[in-house]
């Protein structure tokens, strides 16, 4: 396909004028042709609360379509929003064998009887109607894949690691994927991922979470992106597999454009430096991702609430940009409250030790503060928070002074307890 040759690429490269990733697609449609905070079990991750901006296609470039695609997007767009139907004459041809079996489907659209054998074969994979009906909205010329040759394609992924449970998702976002070669598009851009270092018990996981992957030009998208980050933001080339692995969709997303606006507010809100933000992003680049009005904002002014200024707030978050994903109601508020109630200790803990934020109330901070009390070890006055830090090992050796299967034993049975007390209250 031949480009227009002033186009550029999101970071301002020139492009090459032939584009080889892209599978030129022609259907008929009637007549008409046809996209870290720690390393312990017991410490929180992300909360995966709502205001993580999910849609993994609302900052990312689109995969250059062929002609005969925006057609059938367009002829889509018709069929749906005004009724119009694909064969001029009021109809598509459909048989009532296929009504039957896809009723839902037929609610919606008449059943083409060429999409049959490929429905078939999707609902063997886990597609429920509903799922079809998402991917004709967002796709329909994906319908007209013979199904030998989506059945060749998704194979290669499941091959390529992807989980079939996760098919499902990858075609309600992606559709288009059925219409990728194996040979010239999807082997490409698994060869990509392998190349960042990924390892291949990762590399369908990664796919998986951001499916939109395998729309973007490997060369004019993917690997600018990818410079970005390394000369840009600074992220080590040794760190790639595990920052893309940690945030797939930061692939397809324009992170000059996220960068900079997360550094914007950053500065503003609580004089942070490039180099400061570099460093979160380093450390937490699914910050990227985060909304910085429902998300971020919210998180800083609960730590102004608790005492922090913006100094303070700032040393936090650079130590342990994890904060910002987590929970208000459901994890930053009840561990400051543990901390002052249970614990005899102020806001200076935190600034002191930042990552008790990041350590779980319920596996780490509360049993280990329990277990210290229930030996007589527990030193009058503020508790230590430090205690908290060190792995079981440790703090069985330097703090509980007894073993850590008696100590997990404990645990297990406070956590036994709890759990029957909660139970208790709901009865």
């Amino acid at each position: 396909k031949l480009l227009k040759t002033n186009r550029r690429s999101p970071y301002g490269e020139a492009l090459n004028v032939h584009d080889s990733d892209e599978e030129v697609v022609v259907q008929d449609f009637g007549g008409v042709n046809g996209v870290v905070a720690g390393d312990d079990e017991d410490e929180d991750e992300d909360d995966g609360i709502r205001w993580f901006l999910d849609d993994e296609d609302e900052f990312a470039e689109p995969a250059n379509l062929t002609r005969s695609q925006q057609r059938s997007k367009l002829l889509a767009a018709t069929l749906l929003n005004s009724g119009t139907e694909a064969d001029g004459q009021g109809k598509m041809g459909g048989n009532t064998g296929g009504k039957k079996k896809y009723s839902q489907l037929s609610e919606e659209f008449r059943v083409d009887t060429r999409w049959i054998r490929l429905l078939d074969y999707l609902t063997t994979l886990g597609m429920k109607e509903s799922d079809l009906i998402k991917m004709y909205k967002k796709h329909a010329n994906a319908f007209y894949v013979r199904a030998y040759s989506a059945r060749e394609r998704l194979e290669y992924l499941l091959n390529a690691g992807v989980k079939q449970k996760d098919i499902r998702r990858i075609l309600s976002r992606e559709p288009q994927i059925l219409e990728y070669r194996v040979e010239s598009n999807l082997k490409s851009h698994v060869a990509f991922l392998a190349d960042l270092g990924i390892p291949d018990s990762k590399i369908g996981q990664v796919i998986a979470v951001a499916p939109s992957i395998l729309s973007h030009s490997v060369e004019n998208y993917l690997k600018p992106t990818v410079t970005y980050l390394i000369e840009e933001i600074g992220i080590k080339e040794s760190d790639l597999a595990k920052v893309v692995t940690l945030s797939p969709h930061i692939l397809v997303r324009r992170v000059d454009f996220l960068f900079y606006d997360l550094y914007d507010f950053l500065a503003e809100e609580v004089g942070a430096s490039r180099e400061n933000v570099v460093k979160m992003v380093r450390k937490h680049p699914q910050l990227l991702q985060y909304s910085i009005e429902v998300g971020l904002l919210p998180r800083i002014n609960f730590l102004r609430s608790i005492g922090m200024d913006n100094s303070e707030i700032l040393k936090v978050l650079t130590s342990i940009p994890q904060v910002l994903s987590l929970s208000l109601e459901g994890n930053l508020k009840p561990k400051y409250l543990y901390l002052v109630n249970e614990l005899h200790n102020d806001v200076q803990s935190l600034i002191k030790y930042p990552t008790y934020l990041s350590l779980s109330l319920n596996q780490r901070i509360c049993p280990r503060h329990r277990y210290l009390v229930f030996l007589n070890k527990a030193p009058k006055g503020p508790f230590p928070v430090n205690s908290l830090l060190p792995s079981d090992e440790r703090f069985c050796q330097g703090w509980a002074r007894t073993s850590v299967d008696k100590y997990l034993a404990f645990r297990q049975n406070l956590m036994l307890e709890d759990f029957a007390k909660e139970y208790e209250k709901k009865g």
